[in-house]
Formats: C-alpha cells, sequence, structure tokens
C-alpha cells in the first residue's frame, strides 16, 4: 500500500487512476492517515440526501478523514464493484456497487447484517489530488 499512499505527482498518473486507487484504499479498511495523501486542503464531501442522511450532509477534510478513523467501528468488508467510469479532463464520475457488514447496530440494519448501495460519485481532481466528491448513494435491502 506504500506506494498508493505516497504523495502524488500529477505526471505520474491521471485523475482515473488516482480516484480508483482512492477507492481501493477505503475498500481495503484505510483510515485518515491512509487517505489523506489522495486529497487536497480544500477537500469537501458532498451528499445527497439518502436512507442514512435524510437532509444529505456537507463534510471538511477533517470531517471526512475522522470519519475514515471511525468507519472500522461500524462497517467492515467494504466492497466496490467497479461498474463503469467516466473520465473528462480533472473530472471523473464512478457509478459502483457498493457492501459491507455492519459491526452495530444501525437504524435499518442489525450487526452482522448487509449493508448494500449503488452509487455515483463525482470526483474532482486536480494536481493530483482530489478536491471534491459529490456522492449519490441509493441504499437497499436483499441480495
Amino acid at each position: 500500500m506504500a506506494e498508493l499512499n505516497a504523495a502524488p505527482k500529477s505526471s505520474e498518473t491521471t485523475p482515473l487512476d488516482r480516484v480508483l486507487a482512492f477507492i481501493r484504499i477505503i475498500e481495503g479498511g484505510g483510515g485518515g492517515e491512509d487517505i489523506r495523501p489522495f486529497l487536497s486542503e480544500e477537500f469537501v464531501l458532498v451528499e445527497a440526501p439518502h436512507l442514512l442522511a435524510p437532509e444529505g450532509s456537507t463534510r471538511t477534510l477533517e470531517q471526512v478523514l475522522a470519519g475514515a478513523d471511525q468507519s472500522a467501528q461500524v462497517v467492515s468488508g467494504q466492497k466496490f464493484d467497479i461498474r463503469r467510469t467516466t473520465c473528462e479532463a480533472g473530472r471523473v464520475v464512478v457509478e459502483a456497487d457498493w457492501s459491507a457488514t455492519a459491526l452495530m447496530d444501525l437504524r435499518y440494519w442489525d450487526a452482522g447484517e448487509m449493508i448494500r448501495a449503488r452509487t455515483s460519485s463525482v470526483f474532482e481532481v486536480r494536481d493530483g489530488r482530489i478536491v471534491s466528491q459529490d456522492s449519490y448513494d441509493c441504499y437497499f435491502a436483499g441480495a
């Protein structure tokens, strides 16, 4: 994982490469320290309203890093099955099926149950760092 965590150099990877590497770090259970090299100082995550956040949310870099550190207490075995990607200049769109196992009782899932969502995220990458992510998640039950 060390080479993926190295400070990004814009000439070494494409925006799509950077975003996919970032997703793989999250999938591998990476915490704040692991994802930090991928994100710019001005990073902002905007989540559209969904089942777990009915009013949506906007989080700063610090909030995202803290959330990444806490995620290991909430879910395990995160998996992103990438369905489709699109990249134009520094804008990367990723459509994926996400799943994880709940480690604690949540509003709609009990500990041990599989959480699933269809996700679409739009990332902006500048100078090898992700500056924003707009996420659209649709959670569902069943296999």
